[in-house]
């Protein structure tokens, strides 16, 4: 999937686990695990709540890569 994110730095940043990152977005440890593995796209609305609870702007915590956008970069 081609939704990257930067979540687990931001968190450790925070100096707030799993848990409790998903305690003050209302979702479970497994989703914040499964959004920083990539294994999980979140919703917008999760997105952005993300990105406030983290005191940043969404694009810093999610960036959305299409396939052949790299090979366009170089």
């Amino acid at each position: 999937m081609p939704l990257y994110n930067r979540l687990k730095e931001h968190r450790a940043r925070l100096g707030v686990n799993q848990q409790e990152m998903g305690r003050m977005a209302g979702v479970s440890r497994q989703t914040i695990s499964q959004i920083e593995r990539g294994d999980y796209s979140p919703s917008v609305t999760l997105a952005l709540k993300l990105s406030k609870l983290c005191g940043v702007a969404v694009e810093d915590i999610f960036t959305y890569q299409e396939d052949g956008d790299h090979e366009r970069e170089n």
